[in-house]
């Protein structure tokens, strides 16, 4: 326990520094646009309407998807750019989350300024006009200082909001103290959770309490208050830049950046790749917990250098192929069509294979007489299926549920890891399992036979960038691990992670694999 905690303080400054960067620049962005916004709303009706109307549809978008909807769009125009202009930018990480979560904070300020400066007495704004001020000087030295209590409240919701939000970041690349919770919720580290949660409360604490001594100076025209809540933010602002100024002068520039998708097996592999740059005395990021529609996306913009995905996976949902002409023909075609297509380099197959595969209880699967997905297929109508957070929209779901006519009492979505303790605790029938995953053992679970072949193979593969294709170091580093890692192996490093007690982390559980 101790050491957990140890590891995960460890990192804090780094992913403090970048959540409070995150939320400050997205606060204040988000507060230069809808104050004057909400402050002409005020002048307007229709533009009230339609600015209100608007900021709450975004309101309405879960903050994670919005955040996910971004990075398509900017990788397009990225895109764009990179062919009119020979430059495009980066559009992983900082700048959709920076443009999801300015949206997302803008509602509570153009509320609160439009209600704000609606609401100053008339009899106040009618004198003002009659001692001869301008609109601008009214707005200035009347209504602006009458609404800015009002304005302030609606800042401090805003602040909260986008701190909690900043911790959906990291499904989109970005470092934030959410790296805490989706790393430590699949691996059932519990400390980390709560070293994220705890570090991303106690700033939305700090910095409303900040921002409320700022509101009452406002109110009170009291100058010792709002020096001390100005103050306050901008010795915290510094304080948590600090770290990050350090860091980046220390290393500079990262040589290479390594991907992960957002489970254990992921993170192991990613260390197994980073360790062999280090060892060649390389410096490396690490970019995990990317969506896997994410992952290859940033491969092949080059926003990631290298990754391992899995030839089932890139076959149905990369290619959109529903044919499955065998293991060998699969990888044949992705090194072609991936490379012909997108520049992509499938460097070498890690020697196992990651197959989704559809588990029981055994006692529970013997009961029924099941052991294939035809058998599975006749009791389906009174079982629960459980699923990753992914898997109901993905093709092979749509291949296996057509090819069986598989038609489920109830189908319910986990994140993987709470995917098996449902199924332990009997809230699941049967569920999306991964056959390299060391839980299948270890919970005497049963893997159910595929008869008519519904699934594609799933090498685990590594895929390098077009712009690292011919970057030997890289290529040197990673080719080795070619055919190195068995299924024995690789479910003995899940395991290692993944299990209850006498936990490992993804960096210790590289290190087996690398003996």
């Amino acid at each position: 326990m101790a050491d957990r905690l140890d590891a995960a303080l460890a990192v804090l400054p780094e992913r403090l520094g970048w959540h409070v960067t995150l939320s400050a620049s997205a606060l204040v962005l988000g507060l230069a646009i809808a104050l004057p916004l909400g402050i002409a709303a005020a002048r307007n009706s229709r533009l009230k309407w339609i600015a209100l109307g608007a900021a709450g549809l975004v309101q309405t978008i879960p903050s994670l998807a919005l955040l996910a909807l971004f990075y398509p769009v900017l990788l397009l125009l990225s895109g764009l750019a990179e062919r009119v202009l020979g430059h495009g930018f980066p559009a992983l990480g900082f700048l959709p989350s920076l443009l999801a979560l300015t949206l997302y904070s803008m509602l509570p300020i153009l509320r609160n300024a439009a209600a704000g400066v609606s609401s100053v007495d008339p009899a106040v704004v009618e004198a003002a006009r009659g001692v001869g001020m301008t609109d601008r000087q009214r707005l200035w030295r009347v209504e602006l200082p009458l609404a800015a209590p009002v304005i302030m409240a609606g800042v401090r919701t805003a602040a909260v909001w986008t701190i909690g939000a900043a911790t959906l970041s990291t499904p989109v690349g970005q470092t934030s103290l959410g790296d805490y919770i989706f790393s430590g919720l699949q691996t059932e580290d519990w400390v980390a959770v709560l070293v994220g949660c705890a570090a991303s409360a106690g700033l939305a604490i700090i910095v409303d309490a900040l921002l409320g001594l700022i509101e009452a100076g406002v109110a009170r025209r009291d100058g010792k208050r709002l020096a001390a809540g100005g103050l306050g933010l901008a010795i915290g602002l510094l304080a948590a830049l600090a770290p990050l100024a350090v860091g980046a002068l220390a290393q500079g520039r990262p040589a290479y950046v390594i991907g992960a998708k957002n489970f254990s097996e992921q993170y192991i592999l990613a260390e197994v790749m980073a360790g062999r740059l280090e060892r060649d005395g390389a410096s490396v990021q690490r970019r995990v917990n990317l969506g896997s529609a994410v992952a290859y996306r940033a491969l092949a913009a080059g926003e990631i250098d290298a990754y391992v995905d899995y030839s089932g996976t890139l076959w149905a949902n990369v290619l959109n192929r529903e044919d499955n002409p065998g293991r060998q023909a699969v990888l044949e075609g992705l090194r072609t069509e991936l490379k012909a297509r997108d520049g992509v380099v499938l460097l070498a197959p890690l020697g196992f294979e990651n197959a989704y595969a559809l588990a029981m209880r055994r006692d529970r699967a013997e009961a029924l007489g099941i052991k294939s997905l035809a058998d599975l297929a006749a009791r389906a109508p009174g079982l629960t299926m459980g699923g990753d957070l992914e898997f109901f929209s993905r093709p092979e779901w749509a291949a296996v549920e057509a090819a069986y006519g598989l038609r489920f009492k109830a189908k319910r979505q986990f994140q993987p890891t709470f995917m098996y303790r449902a199924l332990e605790s009997r809230e699941a029938d049967v569920i999306s399992a991964f056959s390299s995953d060391g839980r299948i053992a270890a919970d005497d679970l049963v893997l159910l036979s595929d008869p008519k072949g519904a699934l594609p193979p799933y090498d685990a593969v590594i895929l390098v960038s077009p712009k690292r294709a011919w970057d030997q170091r890289l290529i040197a580093a990673l080719k080795p691990l070619g055919g190195s890692i068995d299924v024995k192996a690789m479910q003995a490093a899940n395991y290692a992670v993944d299990r209850d007690t006498g936990k490992k982390s993804p960096a210790e559980a590289a290190a087996m694999l690398a003996r």
